[in-house]
């Protein structure tokens, strides 16, 4: 039976009552805290008590989706009138109860909107009898609800709740000083969070998680993937692979993994392309497995020139999750939900697929995060078919060398993954022909820019100069639903593996455009590729995707790659260093065979030092071991978010608001398109799901995609 049903945690869409979200939110928080050792008993209090603010009329009445803020409004913050209840609990353990509660949504000082409760007690008169507003009534039904789940109550005085709130205040000024995490505050944020998403399959999915993967699977053994034949048992803790595409790194690391698994890929469409490829590979020996995809967008609250980042936290205890960098390296500054993701990554696998070393900070982070990951007891696990000898040198100084498994091929092997003819164009004009002969032999040609736009330039062109022929655009500017579709048709398999003759599995010709969302993961191959010049490890992994099959009749088989000159522009180079472009397209050969055993001393040229920016001022662990960060806080604005070039939001069209509005947790998700902060921030933000920003309906095309210049000219015209 729901108590008081009429008093709601949640808007629209679900409008949850109260009583059913504190049952969902209790069972997962004791899954989560047997799961991780901690005392079930405090963390059930714990939940049961951090939202029961909520029944206070105020919260009941900005839950309405027809109320709207007014200035003279004060802030109510539902988690400090729970605050108000501490007393029916056993005083010993109110530090864990307060950890829990005051500070599961909110930074309790330097929140991004102030509203934390240092903040508040700061800025506004009177914090306690804002909250404390007809207390007498609605304590009575926050009481009922708090007996349902075996409480013992009692009347609360409007006294003993005002002692209750100022001995969490207290609790937190003389906390606040101490350096650290709480990891009673990462509990409650985890199912929080694992419940309000999963509403009622909350119990159900519960059982699916903190479960190790039998990876059996990956025991398969073939003699054209070497890395199959090799022994995985080393003694030593972590991995480094370094072997050639196809040679079966992603077999190798999985079968070197004994807890669970958190598998990185460099962008967005290779998670989804890994998380479609593990699903299938472990089904059979895998009942309800819970593999997870985080997509790489965060959560973004804007409040004047202020920004916070909040980490996407996916749900806690998946058996495998597929993800970027860019959700683990989030911990490092110490962004929203960091401790969340901390629990659920500690003493875990950690598979870094296919690092990338674009530029000085995206190097500066992979290391850090190597470190930090290291301290946290994880395992990591590191394949590559690229990797600079300076970097790699890094990282086992970092590892200690005793403690890495180091794998790679030898020469002979090496130069039976031979592949590729190299051929240096002038431009793009001198690609039309090569373009044209490939159509005519029914051949399928794989194009890859840099850029978004010029990927959507160059399949305008292609549309409209081959309006018969199949052409796919594929780039990370798409909706997420319409992205799987894209990937779908790409990778030319139903959903039982079987061919459907599109693009990867036609006979005849077509035109695939994409950017370096094709790069890793994708299980493509083309006949030929013609590609802007991008770092040399980019373009080797590019490469893969043409001539990828490997049977003994392809061996000292090659086809062409097509590369088009890099600009003399630093602006026209970017998202890369153009001296690095220049380098990289210097260094390969012309009119001739890539020479895999020669790609090592190729790589070590173009990156002969590793130039790491200094970020260490910026991140929350220190070398020495000492965390910076004030505890029970969270810094606003993430460090990744102002430096790299990455999707770090999302935004949705203004058509598709109120389907966003009322859909589901995974029904929101597929409605959303990646994107940069900088190039959406003027744009107004939805208040629901991961906050997207609204951009003009004009501005996305199924085919085309989002182009944030058409949407720019419309907020310009406003």
């Amino acid at each position: 039976m729901v108590v008081c049903e009429h008093i709601k945690a949640k808007g629209k869409p679900d409008y949850t009552p109260l009583h059913t979200h504190l049952q969902h939110v209790a069972i997962a928080t004791e899954k989560i805290a047997d799961s991780l050792g901690f005392d079930k008993r405090i963390a059930k209090f714990g939940a049961i008590m951090h939202d029961i603010g909520k029944a206070c009329p105020i919260f009941q009445k900005r839950l309405n989706p027809e109320y709207k803020r007014r200035e003279s409004d004060k802030p109510f913050r539902h988690e400090l009138a729970s605050l108000f209840f501490l007393s029916l609990f056993d005083a010993e353990n109110h530090p864990q109860l307060i950890e829990m509660v005051v500070a599961h949504h909110k930074s309790v000082e330097k929140d991004s909107r102030n509203k934390g409760i240092l903040d508040l007690e700061e800025n506004i008169d009177d914090v306690f009898a804002i909250h404390i507003a007809d207390w007498k009534d609605w304590s009575k039904e926050a009481l009922k609800i708090l007996a349902e789940f075996g409480i013992k109550i009692h009347d609360i005085p409007l006294q003993e709740a005002e002692k209750n709130y100022y001995s969490a205040v207290a609790y937190v000024q003389n906390n606040i000083t101490r350096q650290g995490y709480s990891e009673w505050k990462g509990l409650m944020m985890a199912a929080d969070h694992f419940a309000s998403a999963m509403i009622e399959q909350t119990a159900s999915e519960l059982k699916k998680i903190f479960k190790i993967a039998d990876f059996s699977f990956f025991n398969r053994q073939h003699e054209l993937y070497p890395l199959s034949l090799m022994k995985i048992d080393s003694g030593k803790k972590h991995t480094i692979v370094v072997a050639s595409t196809g040679a079966g790194k992603t077999d190798f690391l999985f079968r070197r993994c004994k807890r669970r698994v958190f598998y990185t890929l460099p962008f967005q469409a290779s998670i989804n392309a890994m998380y479609k490829r593990v699903s299938n590979d472990l089904l059979a020996t895998n009942v309800e497995l819970d593999i997870r995809l985080l997509h790489s967008a965060s959560s973004i609250a804007t409040q004047g020139k202020t920004i916070e980042e909040q980490m996407l936290q996916g749900l806690i205890g998946s058996s495998i999750k597929i993800l970027t960098p860019h959700q683990i390296a989030g911990i490092i500054f110490g962004t929203r939900g960091f401790e969340s993701i901390i629990l659920d990554l500690k003493g875990n696998d950690v598979i870094l697929d296919e690092i990338h070393t674009y530029t000085e900070i995206s190097r500066a982070i992979v290391i850090k995060m190597v470190e930090v990951l290291n301290r946290l007891g994880c395992n990591l696990h590191i394949g590559t078919a690229t990797i600079p000898t300076d970097l790699h040198n890094n990282i086992i100084n970092i590892l200690g060398k005793e403690n890495v498994y180091e794998v790679s091929l030898p020469k002979s092997e090496l130069e039976t993954f031979n592949r590729h003819t190299i051929h240096k164009l002038n431009d793009w004009d001198e690609a039309e022909n090569i373009i044209e002969k490939a159509i005519r032999s029914d051949q399928k040609a794989l194009i890859v820019c840099n850029r978004v736009k010029s990927a959507q330039n160059r399949f305008y062109y292609y549309k409209e100069k081959y309006p018969n022929l199949p052409t796919l655009l594929i780039h990370s500017r798409f909706k997420r639903g319409d992205r799987n579709e894209k990937e779908r048709q790409l990778i030319g398999l139903d959903e039982l593996g079987n061919s459907t003759g599109c693009f990867n599995t036609s006979k005849n010709a077509c035109i695939v455009v994409s950017t370096q969302v094709v790069e890793v993961s994708l299980d493509i191959s083309f006949d030929l590729m013609i590609t802007e010049t991008a770092p040399l490890d980019s373009l080797i992994q590019r490469f893969g995707r043409v001539n990828r099959k490997r049977t003994k009749e392809t061996i000292g088989k090659y086809k062409p790659i097509f590369i088009i000159p890099p600009p003399d522009d630093k602006i026209e180079a970017l998202p890369y260093e153009l001296d690095i472009l220049k380098a990289s397209f210097n260094i390969l050969p012309d009119n001739t065979v890539l020479h895999e055993k020669d790609l090592q001393k190729k790589i070590d040229t173009v990156f002969p030092e590793i130039n790491v920016m200094d970020i260490e001022t910026h991140s929350i662990f220190k070398k020495d071991g000492s965390m910076v960060i004030d505890f029970l806080t969270h810094r606003p604005k993430s460090y990744l978010l102002e430096l790299l070039q990455i999707d770090s939001v999302c935004c949705i069209t203004d058509e598709d608001v109120e389907n966003y509005e009322n859909a589901s947790f995974e029904e929101r998700m597929m409605m959303e398109i990646p994107a940069r902060y900088w190039s959406v921030k003027m744009f107004s933000q939805s208040e629901y799901g991961n906050k997207p920003f609204i951009v003009p309906k004009h501005s996305y095309d199924s085919n085309f995609g989002f182009d944030i210049e058409k949407a720019k000219s419309s907020y310009e015209l406003l």
